[in-house]
């Protein structure tokens, strides 16, 4: 895994193998920040990285220059990896928080410009996160929610869903707040 862009750009991201994860590939990740970079000035954005795992797309983002990325994850292993390449690479932008997904969405009282998703693939509530995201202010104006999700799980009937892409095993869903 490496970091595809940004101050950190081609710098290895360490692999933990006893981390219960699936990482991003690094092409769906170049492929997704492609699409990121179309739309956003990371200088200007706020980032919340739901199921952080290996801490790669929070690091990725901090790395691009996000005002502000916060990476939830419940495992005690990933929220200490997070931390300690956060540490190694000298990333200030980047917050570790150790929660549950869900229940820091129920509590949440900050809004940001993109929240990513990576339930791992057996989760049951991924259309839960999808959902609370949506049915609440979480998001900014014209903020994106992204899930990366099994191609088993549909979620076009949600509001604000506006595209899927495919990247191998990977599936991303785009979401968008709107306020008209």
């Amino acid at each position: 895994m490496r970091i595809i862009g940004g101050r950190l750009q081609r710098r290895q991201l360490p692999v933990n193998s006893r981390l219960p994860v699936r990482p991003t590939t690094d092409m769906a990740k170049e492929a997704l920040f492609s699409i990121l970079n179309n739309h956003f000035e990371f200088s200007e954005i706020s980032v919340l990285d739901l199921f952080a795992g290996t801490g790669s797309i929070s690091i990725e983002f901090a790395s691009r220059g996000a005002i502000e990325v916060i990476a939830v994850d419940n495992n005690v292993k990933c929220h200490a990896h997070i931390k300690d390449i956060s540490t190694k690479f000298e990333v200030d932008n980047l917050k570790v928080v150790k929660a549950d997904a869900i229940h820091f969405l129920e509590i949440c009282k900050q809004s940001f410009n993109i929240i990513f998703a990576d339930p791992p693939f057996d989760f049951e509530n991924t259309l839960k996160v999808a959902e609370l995201v949506m049915n609440s202010n979480l998001l900014e104006n014209e903020g994106w929610l992204i899930i990366e999700h099994p191609k088993e799980i549909k979620m076009n009937h949600i509001p604000g869903f506006f595209d899927k892409r495919n990247y191998g095993k990977v599936n991303f869903s785009f979401f968008k707040k709107s306020n008209i």
